[in-house]
């Protein structure tokens, strides 16, 4: 059994794994998209079914950020951004689908780059160094 106070690092394990694969994926699905713009149009089904594994790890990316938050008492932006990201995909894939591109596109770009920023968050967060307020407010407590 651990102790109340402990911090368990196993959540920011899981986070960065999966932030990873959100990224990648993310860029997997602009180079389908890219690649179904120069001419072959069966990527555009690689790219459909994509779609649903990109949403499938923004729901997992969320639940590891909520496992970060709650279970190593890590920051709420991870948790926070990643549910943006759910709703960020979810609208993508009803524009895709719709053939909405002027804004298709460019939401591919917001959330090429919230992922980006969820990844690069989830490795330069150290875990078990909290917030200035959150530090502060321990200093007081003691």
């Amino acid at each position: 059994m651990t102790g109340r106070g402990e911090i368990h690092r196993w959540p920011w394990h899981v986070l960065r794994a999966v932030a990873v694969l959100v990224l990648l994926d993310t860029l997997a699905q602009a180079a389908l998209a890219g690649l179904f713009v120069t001419g072959d149009l069966d990527l555009l089904t690689w790219h459909a079914a994509n779609a649903g594994v990109l949403s499938a790890l923004a729901v997992v990316q969320t639940a590891a950020a909520v496992a970060v938050r709650r279970a190593a008492h890590g920051p709420l932006w991870p948790a926070a951004a990643s549910a943006v990201l759910v709703l960020l995909v979810s609208a993508q894939q009803g524009l895709g689908e719709a053939r909405v591109l002027a804004g298709h596109i460019p939401l591919g770009m917001a959330v090429f780059g919230c992922a980006t920023a969820l990844a690069y968050g989830a490795f330069t967060q150290r875990p078990g160094v909290s917030p200035p307020a959150a530090r502060a407010r321990q200093e007081m407590a003691e």
